[in-house]
């Protein structure tokens, strides 16, 4: 599983890049595709697949370590250059490296309370700090704050919930 988790936590990356350049309700000249994500706000599209690759980096960190989740941005953030202009590829890599930090300080210590705590704290503070560095980076604003942040948190919590369910499921059947 280990290995899926770093697959998919590396693709991601450049999914939720060209999402936020060809897909959504609006998209802005010179700036992201929107969509709506509740309350009335609206952020880059790319947003949920960002709530994914939060819950997948936890995963990698857990299972492969912290040093493959860095080279898994790495990777993600060079792929991204394929399918997005160098400049938001790069606004990438260099958001999910800070926020990587917040998140670490957040999931390494909660891991021991629980791992569903730790996935769903570490996640949402980790976006937080993201979606900061990441519009700034890319657009020089943060006007999409707001929507980014209850973006990811949505994308989390459906992740976590079935990632949830599947190892309820998974620990049904071993027994």
């Amino acid at each position: 599983m280990k290995w899926i988790y770093l697959a998919g936590f590396i693709a991601c990356i450049p999914i939720a890049n060209w999402l936020i350049g060809n897909a959504g309700t609006r998209c802005i000249p010179d700036g992201p595709c929107l969509i709506p994500v509740g309350f009335g706000f609206m952020a880059p599209s790319g947003v949920l697949a960002i709530g994914l690759a939060l819950v997948m980096r936890d995963m990698v960190q857990q299972s492969l370590g912290l040093k493959w989740a860095l080279g898994a941005v790495v990777a993600g953030a060079a792929l991204s250059g394929f399918v997005a202009p160098a400049a938001l590829a790069l606004a990438s890599g260099l958001a999910f490296l800070i926020s990587e930090a917040a998140d670490t300080a957040v999931y390494t210590p909660l891991r021991k309370r629980g791992f569903v705590l730790a996935l769903v704290a570490s996640s949402i503070v980790g976006g937080i700090v993201d979606s900061a560095a990441f519009l700034y980076i890319a657009f020089g604003s943060l006007d999409h704050l707001a929507g980014q942040v209850i973006g990811k948190t949505w994308a989390v919590l459906a992740v976590v919930t079935l990632f949830y369910a599947a190892r309820r499921v998974q620990d049904k059947h071993a027994i």
